[in-house]
């Protein structure tokens, strides 16, 4: 039997102290944990997100584990949408294991039902958990963030129709390049500037042009340049982190959901018009940490802004401003030291950028008779000629 929400107005709304950090811990990892206990993966990301997301230190390995019923009466004076959020905190130590059995995506069901929230990407963890993995593309596709769209929303985007998919690719709107081609014009240190040096380092194409990516995806580029991650695949797993935690929406975890199948899992072959799987990365060192910090900046970026879709922003409104007083409006935060420590580097540092990336930019300047200039950016641990 589900535990009420508290009535209106009377729900606790202070963040939680060190005891309840603890409880929040203990309940994931019991929700989550397959028969072999949980995965070296699962134990730093239970960890790290409490951590960033409490300010406590939580020890998970001698924590309590709380069953269904007891881990949602803890939380009865929470809301829904607090309880939303644990939910996605299980989903997201759920979705990281390969194999995924049913008993644990069951569990997670059972943790859903007595908090009295719901979210679809519990049928995808069923999906991923019975192979059916063609399914879960065509569910990724259909509900979640997608569920959302609406050919209106393309003016946002600026392209000169509306879009009847919100991943479709626009390579012949020259007014749409002509828009993009205009930030050229702006100040330095302006958003916009930094944007165009953001694709001129990496060889990428405006959207309007072929070769370029679908507009909704090139929303998420002045993401990276805003919130200061760069465009390394670890980076990519920063940068949804930190889009769907600002989104209070329980619908935008899938876009978190989809990027964890392609980098991790490889549950997804593909996904959001251009990414294609490529495993193991969110395992890597540090990612864990970093992507933690993620979340709390995009958290603090909701909390600032009664929640904010960063793939719904008209950007070209703020792109001839000082990307400082930009990210003061949006409540964007600084990284955490340890994120940094952990390698979390900017689009204009060393491992800002891939090696791909940096032979693209290279060949895109030469074909224009330009000199490269990547404004700082290298590969991680490597400096190519």
């Amino acid at each position: 039997m589900p535990v009420p929400f508290p009535p209106a107005g009377q729900a606790k709304v202070e963040p939680p102290d060190a005891a309840e950090a603890r409880v929040i811990a203990g309940g994931v990892a019991a929700a989550v944990t397959p028969a072999g206990g949980l995965t070296s993966l699962q134990h730093v990301m239970i960890e790290a997100v409490s951590e960033s997301m409490t300010g406590f230190v939580v020890p998970v390995s001698v924590l309590p584990r709380l069953g269904p019923e007891e881990f949602a009466e803890a939380l009865r004076h929470r809301d829904e949408l607090f309880r939303a959020h644990m939910l996605r905190f299980m989903l997201l130590c759920t979705l990281v294991l390969n194999p995924l059995p049913e008993e644990v995506a069951a569990r997670v069901d059972a943790y859903a039902r007595e908090l009295g929230v719901q979210n679809d990407m519990l049928r995808i963890a069923h999906r991923f958990a019975h192979g059916s993995f063609g399914l879960a593309l065509i569910d990724f596709q259909r509900c979640g963030y997608m569920e959302t769209w609406d050919p209106s929303h393309s003016h946002v985007l600026h392209t000169s129709r509306e879009l009847d998919d919100a991943w479709q690719e626009v390579v012949h709107d020259d007014v749409l390049a002509a828009r993009w081609d205009a930030l050229r014009d702006l100040p330095d240190d302006t958003l916009g500037k930094e944007v165009v040096q953001f694709y001129d380092a990496r060889g990428f194409v405006f959207p309007g042009r072929p070769g370029s990516a679908p507009p909704l995806l090139a929303q998420h580029d002045w993401v990276h340049v805003l919130a200061g991650y760069g465009s390394t695949v670890e980076s990519e797993i920063e940068v949804f982190g930190f889009i769907v935690r600002a989104n209070d929406d329980p619908r935008a975890f899938s876009l978190l959901a989809q990027v964890v199948s392609l980098f991790e899992t490889g549950y997804a072959a593909s996904g959001m018009g251009l990414f294609r799987y490529d495993r193991s990365h969110l395992s890597h060192q540090g990612v864990a940490v970093r992507l933690a910090d993620a979340l709390r900046r995009g958290a603090l970026s909701a909390a600032a802004n009664h929640s904010i879709d960063f793939l719904a922003v008209d950007w070209f409104q703020y792109a001839d401003l000082p990307i400082a007083d930009v990210r003061d409006r949006l409540g964007i935060v600084a990284k955490d030291p340890r994120a940094i420590e952990s390698g979390s580097a900017t689009p204009w540092e060393p491992g800002g950028i891939s090696v791909y990336q940096y032979r693209a930019g290279n060949q895109a300047a030469e074909q224009r008779g330009l000199q490269y200039d990547s404004f700082g950016a290298t590969p991680p641990g490597e400096v190519v000629p």
